[in-house]
């Protein structure tokens, strides 16, 4: 295929430059302007195009929806060829041979990622107990239209070794021993690092076994990281409940002081609420301190504001917005359970209190009580498009939580309500998009998918933050979800257009791509024949998506071509 007459951005940084671009097999094999065509060879127009590398996302949880959803809608149509999974302490390897425990591993992404348990069960063939087993397993069985990569979790070895103890309390020293083969193994069979928590609590208020680890555990396992370079350490730590993430990332760097130690936390946060209630100047301080060091750690970050949506069937956002009284609805499992409780007086009073005086302080609930926005009605009763606080209005309900109940009873509990965004620190945002030791194009991608639709969300860094802002260049842009990223990961065969490196090229036009609407498709089994909703959204579009030289995105549509492979750390070429 020759590529002709776009402007390269190469995945740098550097400023673009006109030049054709070859792919031989699944290679770059030459950049150079006024390329003549070979005998047979396709030949793609690209005037008025930028061709640049595919974009990588940095964090996603496709661990259980690629063996489902092989082409990970939408991601084709907004030039992905690389996707990483095993983020947050969540994998689904290695795994406990007690059948009980390995049921708990898909209940935690159950519950944190908002992914139904019953296609892990009826998709997933479970041939692994260890992480290189898993890997082996999914060369074998699977295939997707991006490249993938994974974190082994540290939830996962602390559930393999200690069964469901893992969530009561600090490990042995023959526990520490265990965990440290268990992940010493899965970096050699290609696991890119260990991810961890610090953050989560699930429905019953439990902290996720990550947060039970003692300073012997953490620097046994940081111990083994040290001696696989290249790989990382990923930790979440605590931005959004008790807000402890400062003090965690202090600790956590002189736990790892002495080690050659890759880490990302994840992450600086970049919202105003956070840099109100004092979060955000001592992380800030952090992230300087580390690069003046000349440490390996890298900050994530989210370009986009959080905007979740409310669901009475798998959501955490009343959980982890410390409103348990809401999520009694979310765990009752029959229709006539939930609108029993949704009904009942008591319980509405106790809703209530729960809103005005339980949930976190900063939570929408709390902070905007009013701003949800009723818009996605199962029966079409309605209204919709329309705020919380008006239909409370409307309907002279005495309190926003008896407000959204009434709501949800006219319209059915599969509807779903968004809440109010929270808005952002632009500030701080521009400067680490900006800044070369941190990770971002962070989306979630693959969870929550009643939620949102992280998938498409890579799009905004051109249509916001260059088009629309102003704040970076296509060139930063580019950087930002190319480059940057495969050097962090070690994924350094690609990232770049050059000579040798993995055609991995996406081809668009910067006034063509758009970020659109979420919209409902019906795809996610249920294990019995049925299929039940996740949000997607339209292509942005891109022209062309190459993944391993092969197209996955043409003419305006998925291909069906399922080219990615596994892939890890690698050297340059």
């Amino acid at each position: 295929m020759l590529i002709k007459g776009g402007t390269v951005v190469d995945g740098t940084g550097a400023a673009g430059f006109v030049a054709d671009v070859r792919i031989e097999g699944d290679l770059i094999a030459e950049v150079a302007p006024d390329l003549a065509a070979g005998d047979g060879e396709q030949v793609v127009d690209a005037s008025g195009c930028i061709v640049s590398p595919g974009f990588i996302e940095s964090h996603t949880h496709f661990d259980g929806a690629m063996w489902w959803d092989p082409n990970l809608d939408p991601l084709p149509g907004y030039g992905v060829t690389t996707s990483v999974m095993g983020n947050c302490g969540f994998s689904v390897a290695p795994v406990h041979d007690d059948e009980a425990v390995r049921r708990e591993v898909v209940g935690i992404f159950s519950f944190f990622e908002d992914i139904p348990q019953a296609p892990f069960f009826s998709e997933l063939p479970w041939d692994w107990r260890s992480w290189p087993e898993y890997r082996e397993s999914m060369e074998r069985n699977l295939k997707a239209t991006t490249n993938y990569t994974a974190f082994v979790g540290h939830i996962a070895i602390r559930l393999a070794v200690m069964g469901m103890e893992a969530w009561e309390r600090a490990a042995t020293t023959e526990e520490i021993e265990r965990m440290a083969v268990l992940l010493d193994e899965a970096l050699k069979a290609g696991a890119i690092g260990m991810s961890s928590n610090l953050m989560d609590h699930d429905g019953e208020d439990r902290a996720v076994p990550s947060l039970k680890a003692d300073d012997a555990e953490w620097k046994t396992l940081m111990g083994v990281l040290a001696r696989h370079p290249g790989k990382s350490l990923q930790v979440i730590v605590d931005t959004f409940r008790a807000l402890q993430a400062p003090q965690q990332v202090a600790h956590l760097a002189e736990l790892a002081k002495d080690l050659p130690l890759r880490m990302q936390w994840a992450g600086l946060p970049t919202l105003q609420f956070q840099k109100d209630f004092g979060l955000t100047a001592p992380l800030a301080e952090l992230h300087e301190t580390f690069k003046a060091e000349g440490r390996d750690y890298w900050t994530g970050y989210a370009h986009v504001a959080i905007t979740s949506t409310m669901s009475l069937n798998r959501s955490l956002i009343f959980a982890q917005s410390n409103d348990y009284v809401w999520h009694e609805v979310v765990l009752k499992e029959s229709e006539e359970e939930k609108l029993a409780l949704l009904k009942d007086p008591d319980w509405r009073e106790r809703a209530r209190d729960s809103w005005d005086n339980k949930v976190h302080a900063f939570s929408p609930m709390r902070s905007n009580p009013r701003g949800a926005t009723l818009d996605n009605s199962a029966n079409g009763a309605g209204p919709v498009h329309i705020s919380l606080g008006d239909y409370q209005d409307r309907i002279g309900a005495p309190h926003p939580s008896d407000a959204l109940a009434e709501w949800f009873i006219a319209n059915g509990l599969e509807s779903t309500a968004t809440i109010a965004p929270f808005e952002r620190d632009q500030e701080v945002l521009v400067k680490l998009m900006k800044d070369p030791m941190t990770v971002g194009n962070i989306s979630d991608a693959g969870a929550h998918g009643q939620m949102m639709c992280g998938g498409g969300e890579n799009i905004k860094l051109f249509t916001q933050f260059v088009k629309e802002s102003g704040d970076l260049t296509v060139e930063e842009a580019v950087h930002i979800q190319t480059g940057r990223l495969a050097k962090h990961f070690e994924l350094l065969d690609r990232g770049v257009i050059a000579v040798g490196k993995r055609a991995d090229v996406v081809v668009f036009n910067l006034d063509e791509i758009q970020h659109h609407r979420k919209e409902k498709v019906y795809d996610v089994p249920t294990g019995d024949g049925a299929y039940i909703w996740r949000w997607t959204r339209p292509a942005a579009p891109v022209r062309l998506t190459l993944v391993n030289g092969e197209p996955t995105f043409a003419a305006g549509k998925a291909t069906g071509e399922l080219p990615g492979k596994y892939i890890s750390t690698v050297s340059a070429t």
